[in-house]
């Protein structure tokens, strides 16, 4: 299932040559406008902690080659599954902001591949562990200061937005 594989903050870490680059190209372009870096589908805290550890390296190297950038970026990541739930007490150290990717969150936690015609229909976003999850992970940043949002098919349904206005976004 390339759902449970190589893909996001996994491929990027497997590929830290590319990663380093692509995180240099960003920082460099920190200096003309708002920029700010979120890592996609982060499951652990040893892979953000890598991905931070990339780009380090990245802002060490344009220290070193004498290109401006901003060195208060604000570095963020999604909550797309729900081990980070689970440990958002334990994240919300490590970062500026989240946001809540509820296509990924709601398939992994419901275990449905909404693109399978056979079990789409058990892909549910209203189904109470979803909003206890989303519940969860907002009062966990929120209780430590830490910005929160949302992104994915969820919050674009306007039959929502009384509900995740309700549940503190």
């Amino acid at each position: 299932n390339p759902f449970l594989g190589l893909r996001s903050i996994r491929l990027a870490l497997k590929h830290r040559l590319l990663f380093r680059t692509q995180l240099r190209a960003i920082l460099r372009a920190s200096v003309v406008g708002n920029i700010r870096i979120m890592f996609p589908l982060v499951s652990t805290l040893m892979e953000l902690r890598q991905a931070k550890s990339v780009l380090a390296d990245a802002m060490e190297d344009l220290e070193e080659e004498g290109h401006a950038f901003d060195r208060k970026l604000k570095i963020g990541m999604m909550v797309e599954v729900p081990s980070v739930v689970m440990m958002m007490d334990h994240f919300v150290d490590e970062v500026d902001f989240f946001s809540i990717g509820t296509n990924d969150l709601i398939q992994y936690a419901l275990a449905v591949d909404r693109s399978n015609k056979d079990v789409a229909g058990l892909y549910t976003a209203s189904d109470p562990s979803i909003l206890r999850m989303i519940r969860m992970a907002v009062d966990g940043a929120v209780r430590h200061g830490t910005s929160i949002s949302m992104c994915g098919q969820m919050c674009g349904n306007p039959l929502y937005t009384m509900l995740l206005l309700g549940l503190g976004l």
